[in-house]
Order: C-alpha cells, then sequence, then structure tokens
C-alpha cells in the first residue's frame, strides 16, 4: 500500500513536472505547428493527461493486483477465522443447551436420590434406636436378675439366721440339761449299739 501511494505520487509529480515544462514550450509548439497558444497548451494538456492516465494504468496493473490479492487474502483469513470462532461458539452453545435441558432431569434425580437417602437414613436410624432400646431392656434384666441373685442371697441368709435366732429361743438349755446331753453324746460314742437301739425304739 505504501508502496503504490509512493509510485503515484512520482508519477503525479513528473506529470505536473512535465505541465509546467510543457507551458514554457507552449509557446515553440504553437509557432511550429501553427496552431494558437491556447490549442497549443490543450495539446500538451491532453498528452499530458494521456500520459498521466497510461502511467496510472500501467501502475495499478502492476502494484495493485498483488495487493488487491493481499488484501482478499487476509480477508479470506479473517472471514475463515470469523467462521471457525462462530462454529466454536455455535458448539459451545449447543453444549450448554444440551446442559440446560437435562439440568431439569438431573436435579430431579437428585431430588429423588436425596429422598431416597433420607429415608436410607431414617430407617438405619431406627433401627439403631431398636437396637439400643435392646441393648438396654436386655442390660436391665440383667441387672434385674443381679439384684434378685443378690436378694435372695440376702433373704437366705437373713430367713437362716432368724431361723437360727428362733432356734436359740426356743431351746433353753440350762446347765444340768446341757450335762445330761453331753454324757448322752459321750455314751453314744462309746457304745455304738445303745445308739441303735435308741434310734430304732
Amino acid at each position: 500500500m505504501t508502496r503504490t501511494r509512493i509510485i503515484i505520487q512520482l508519477v503525479l509529480g513528473a506529470a505536473v513536472f512535465r505541465l509546467l515544462i510543457w507551458i514554457g514550450d507552449a509557446q515553440k509548439i504553437a509557432d511550429r505547428t501553427g496552431l494558437s497558444l491556447r490549442q497549443a497548451i490543450w495539446l500538451g494538456t491532453l498528452i499530458n493527461f494521456a500520459v498521466i492516465v497510461a502511467g496510472g494504468v500501467w501502475a495499478s496493473r502492476k502494484l495493485l493486483p498483488p495487493w488487491f490479492q493481499n488484501r482478499t487474502a487476509s480477508i479470506q483469513h479473517a472471514m475463515a477465522e470469523a467462521r471457525k470462532t462462530s462454529e466454536e461458539a455455535n458448539r459451545r452453545l449447543a453444549d450448554i443447551e444440551a446442559r440446560l435441558s437435562n439440568l431439569g432431569s438431573e436435579i430431579e434425580e437428585m431430588g429423588i436420590s436425596a429422598e431416597k437417602e433420607a429415608a436410607d437414613q431414617e430407617e438405619r436410624s431406627k433401627i439403631a434406636a431398636i437396637e439400643d432400646a435392646r441393648r438396654i431392656v436386655q442390660s436391665a434384666e440383667q441387672e434385674i436378675a443381679a439384684a434378685a441373685r443378690t436378694a435372695r442371697r440376702d433373704l437366705t441368709a437373713y430367713a437362716a439366721d432368724l431361723a437360727v435366732s428362733l432356734a436359740r429361743k426356743q431351746i433353753h438349755v440350762d446347765a444340768g440339761t446341757d450335762q445330761d446331753l453331753i454324757r448322752s453324746f459321750a455314751r453314744q460314742l462309746s457304745d455304738p449299739n445303745s445308739g441303735k437301739s435308741q434310734g430304732s425304739s
């Protein structure tokens, strides 16, 4: 582009310079050709104009096609890039639209999954509560059984103490009776037959 401008400016400058020289020589041309000065100036102007047009046509044929080709290639490249960008944008838009269309079903699936998880958690909590209650009842039964055994032992010991105590109250052994019992026991030890006969009688 800059090179073309420079060439066009040089051609125009040369044409103007030639025109100025031609006007100076117009008198000589008028004398040689027999034309008036005005006609000679017009003739020179037309010739200079033709030279300028010919130079412009030559320069445009020589310099403008590559410039137009470069410009066309640049425009085509920009259009290809724009087409690529547009296709990429359309692809992304299609992806986003597909995701948005699936968003409702995904939300519904998440809701169903959350409800199922909540129901499972509730069921697990119920099972854990039932298991805890069973363990508490079992522990309470064991504690009650242990307390009952302790109470039975205590009651048995108390009954034995009470029986001994009542037996002591009912059996009155004085010193004479005690001596008789000891002698009777000693006799039974020394004569086993007498004990048997007493036992049989």
